[in-house]
């Protein structure tokens, strides 16, 4: 359910937008969708598990709006990371 760490510096080197960047709205989207899509697996095999659904729309909800801020301060940005993630919108 949670991201190991190598996976996790792994995706923050190859969404970052300059050295040391752990912040940007790139990166948090890339590592959001990396934990919502592990915690889709886990609830495809524990239908049943609440409390970790609630989770998970939270972490979608959070997604969303950062993808909405991105689309409002720089719409290429927006475009290039869906594009990169192959997220519908």
């Amino acid at each position: 359910m949670s991201i190991s760490a190598e996976r996790r510096t792994a995706l923050i080197a190859d969404y970052a937008t300059k050295s040391a960047d752990t912040g940007s709205p790139e990166v948090q989207v890339a590592l959001l969708s990396e934990r919502i899509g592990n915690l889709t697996e886990h609830l495809k095999t524990h239908a049943k598990d609440f409390h970790s659904r609630r989770g998970l729309l939270m972490m979608v909800g959070r997604r969303r709006r950062l993808l909405d801020y991105l689309k409002a301060k720089e719409f290429s940005r927006y475009e290039a990371l869906i594009g990169r993630l192959g997220l519908r919108r």
